[in-house]
């Protein structure tokens, strides 16, 4: 057998390798196996002659029983597809005409998924860079509308407020408030109010005094709550300016005579005796306060009841003061259970609100955190976004505040985002205090100021 006719390439073969070389990734197990042999053929046509002594006719014999023993099972003999090309017919391209053969279903899947492989393996990138462009589009459109519905929503509760659609209710009458920036975040004055702020009472009093820190570079929502008890100094009021002869909550109450000044008073006795700054207020009273668990809530707010011994026992509930209820001057009781329950705006305000167990306003204080903690995680729902901004708005046309559109959009995301990244502090800590009376022969608190004031300085809120 000589290389020069037995191993000879015709231009139909080489028209036929070349023809399959450029569509390789899509050949059958057929094609595949006529590829395999006309690549060796060519190989060994192209292969210099000096390869070669004087046994090439045998090197080459070897070679191609070889080759035709591993495909013994479809090809008898290579001599086949030299006889095939000579006796076939061709295309107008001068390529033979390759015969029909049926496949079966596992060479068709085989072949259709190289196929698929292949024409997905040549436009990944553009079809990705497609698919996320319109991906993103359509995610900003949605929060646009999603956005847009919120405000709208917002402004739409407010209104139903403003404009006297609801007798039953009047707009809040922002006080004076002379707000100052802090050094990380911003600083909001929380103020719970035993009188309907749209009343103007001068004998309106609170027993929640909270100061939030927000959009700090920690990204966490800080927490400081003061006992109402405390004694501090308070401008005006006290004895002299070296004085700590008055109840922190006597304050806004001070505060609240002078023409509705209790918040403003409120900062300034904070400012004094804690070095803290504060930007915005809030005031709510507590009808309000139930009004709005209830309309943002409507299934309740899910809480772990906790309280303390009550005369040295533990107890399974308590009998707390329903003070809504009051009728006629006389105030009914509410049983709250320990554990975890749903509760709706009323009874929410009840659990806050108590401290006749043995932790006395301690216990109340850490109840309030919790309270509020647990709005703050759960108004997170996305079920609220559209009927929880009209209720938004309704509450804050009936809350007393400065704090601004802009400030309540653009930071109200992100509050709602870290309601689970609380860092709470109590002023002062359990037991740490000094009992005492104020000027008026009241028991009260007396701390040490220069450590709450370490203390509040490296939590990040002053």
């Amino acid at each position: 057998m000589s290389r020069n006719n037995k191993g000879k390439v015709s231009r139909h073969e080489q028209l036929r390798y070349e023809y399959l070389l450029r569509n390789i990734a899509y050949l059958s197990p057929r094609e595949q196996a006529e590829f395999d042999y006309l690549k060796k053929k060519v190989e060994i046509q192209e292969t210099p002659s000096y390869y070669y002594d004087e046994h090439e006719d045998n090197y080459y014999q070897d070679y191609e029983q070889s080759y035709n023993n591993n495909y013994e099972d479809d090809y008898q003999d290579a001599d086949q597809w030299d006889d095939y090309y000579a006796n076939s017919h061709y295309t107008d391209q001068g390529l033979p005409v390759y015969p029909e053969q049926q496949s079966t279903r596992s060479q068709r899947k085989n072949h259709q998924g190289k196929r698929r492989d292949s024409v997905s393996a040549t436009k990944p990138k553009k079809r990705r860079r497609w698919t996320v462009k319109r991906t993103l589009k359509a995610v900003c459109l949605l929060l646009l509308v999603i956005f847009a519905g919120m405000i709208v929503m917002f402004i739409k509760g407010m209104n139903d407020i403003s404009a006297g659609k609801n007798k039953n209710y009047k707009p809040a009458v922002v006080e004076k408030f002379n707000g100052k920036n802090t050094k990380d975040g911003t600083n909001i004055l929380v103020l719970g109010s035993d009188q309907r702020i749209t009343q103007g009472s001068s004998e309106a009093r609170t027993d929640t005094i909270m100061v939030l820190n927000v959009g700090n570079k920690d990204k966490k929502i800080k927490m400081v709550s003061f006992m109402r008890d405390t004694l501090v100094n308070i401008k005006g009021v006290s004895a002299d300016n070296y004085s700590y002869d008055n109840k922190l909550n006597s304050a806004f109450n001070i505060g609240e005579q002078d023409n509705n000044q209790g918040a403003e008073l409120m900062r300034q006795t904070l400012k004094r005796n804690f070095d803290i700054d504060i930007k915005y207020y809030v005031m709510v009273d507590f009808q309000t306060f139930a009004e709005a668990i209830d309309t943002l809530f409507p299934n309740g707010v899910e809480i772990n009841a906790k309280f303390a011994t009550v005369g040295g026992e533990a107890v399974d509930s308590v009998e707390v003061p329903d003070d809504l209820n009051m009728k006629d001057g006389v105030v009914p009781n509410q049983t709250i259970s320990v554990g975890k329950q749903k509760m709706d705006g009323r009874t929410l305000l009840n659990y806050a609100r108590f401290r006749k167990d043995d932790e006395g306003d301690f216990g109340r204080t850490k109840r309030q955190q919790q309270v509020m903690s647990a709005i703050m995680s759960q108004i997170k729902d996305p079920t609220k976004l559209f009927t929880g901004s009209a209720a938004l708005g309704k509450i804050y046309a009936l809350t007393s505040t400065n704090i601004s559109y802009g400030f309540l959009l653009s930071h109200g995301l992100s509050v709602l985002t870290n309601g689970k990244k609380v860092e709470q502090v109590t002023v002062p800590d359990n037991g740490d205090w000094i009992d005492d009376y104020d000027i008026y022969g009241g028991q009260a608190l007396s701390i040490d100021f220069d450590k709450y004031k370490k203390k509040l300085a490296h939590l990040g809120v002053r």
